[in-house]
């Protein structure tokens, strides 16, 4: 089984878990007593899309870039962000392309969910920005965004914070099958392969979405308002195109764009990173928690937590946490 197939395993298994007892390896869960939101959503241009972003700190402070994943939206980093300012960082959260007020500057241009595309993004994003370097963290897609920034453009990084570990795709190495309690739970990707899944998707996704989090963070007891706040960031037009294409993909039942494919062969490969780096694992990490599987990707200063007690939301389950590997990685 490749490291990449192991990935896919143990968290696919990691979905079953129950509910256990709720504790961080540095203490117990944390629990803001205050909802704090990112409400101040700037726009801007950047290459394919009109961004949508919240940015706050000090202008002239080092700059973290913190990237979401599906489906969630800046919001995961609400209570991190206010944790980095105060330490004088300037926070950057873009809405990835479909969500929230990120919007294509053509109606022509592909909704096209494919890696690279994503990684260009926030290239396109920083060169608008006039940021020259970074430190990158993120989950879900947003972690698999931060280690292809760091692999193939390692210049404009200072650090790298990524949950999961390496998650770049191999589309070759995806096709080989997993065994079948594996299989069951990537679900959702095998209904978003047929135009069922599409369509119901689109008419189901605020429920469906509601059933993710549940699933991939069974510990944490998030409210009706917290959900809101992000599920309003679906109700983008291109929100259902993007997150399809994603998984097909993925599974290569759609071509990316030529403009990509270079990055993609290198991508393939899964290039090393020698990016300074923190690797988070939570529960939904299964047995690959001890990173173990991926660490010889990361061949720069590397270090690697583990948190207990946690879902696959590390940033929203654990901001203290997240924004101490931000620190750290930039001071250590």
């Amino acid at each position: 089984m490749s490291d990449l197939d192991r990935r896919q395993f143990v968290s696919a298994a990691a979905l079953t878990l129950g509910a256990i007892r709720v504790r961080m390896v540095a203490g117990e869960r944390e629990r803001p007593e205050t909802a704090a939101w990112l409400d101040d959503v700037k726009q801007i241009d950047a290459g394919l899309l009109n961004v949508g972003y919240a940015d706050v700190g000090p202008a002239n402070g080092p700059v973290v870039l913190l990237l979401h994943g599906w489906p969630y939206d800046i919001q995961s980093y609400a209570q991190v962000a206010p944790l980095l300012t105060a330490k004088g960082y300037r926070v950057v959260v873009p809405y990835l392309r479909g969500y929230g007020t990120t919007r294509f500057r053509s109606a022509d241009a592909r909704r096209n969910g494919q890696q690279a595309a994503l990684a260009s993004d926030v290239i396109d994003l920083m060169d608008a920005l006039k940021i020259r370097q970074a430190i990158v963290g993120g989950f879900d897609w947003g972690s698999r965004t931060a280690a292809i920034v760091g692999a193939l453009w390692p210049e404009r990084c200072t650090g790298l914070v990524c949950v999961s570990g390496y998650l770049i795709v191999d589309r070759e190495a995806n096709q080989e099958p997993l065994p079948p309690r594996a299989e069951l739970g990537w679900w959702y990707q095998y209904y978003f392969a047929t135009e069922r899944g599409r369509r119901g998707y689109e008419k189901n996704r605020y429920e469906f979405n509601k059933l993710i989090w549940k699933l991939a963070s069974p510990t944490w007891q998030f409210d009706d308002a917290t959900y809101g706040r992000t599920a309003s960031a679906f109700d983008n037009p291109d929100h259902v195109a993007i997150v399809i294409d994603n998984y097909r993909w993925r599974l290569s039942l759609t071509g990316g764009e030529s403009r990509y494919d270079e990055r993609e062969r290198t991508l393939a490969g899964a290039p090393a990173i020698k990016v300074p780096t923190i690797t988070i694992a939570s529960d939904f990490d299964g047995a690959a928690a001890d990173g173990a599987a991926y660490a010889k990707r990361f061949i720069g200063r590397h270090e690697h937590r583990v948190l207990k007690g946690i879902g696959h939301n590390v940033p929203q389950e654990a901001p203290a946490a997240f924004a101490q590997a931000i620190v750290d990685v930039d001071h250590h």
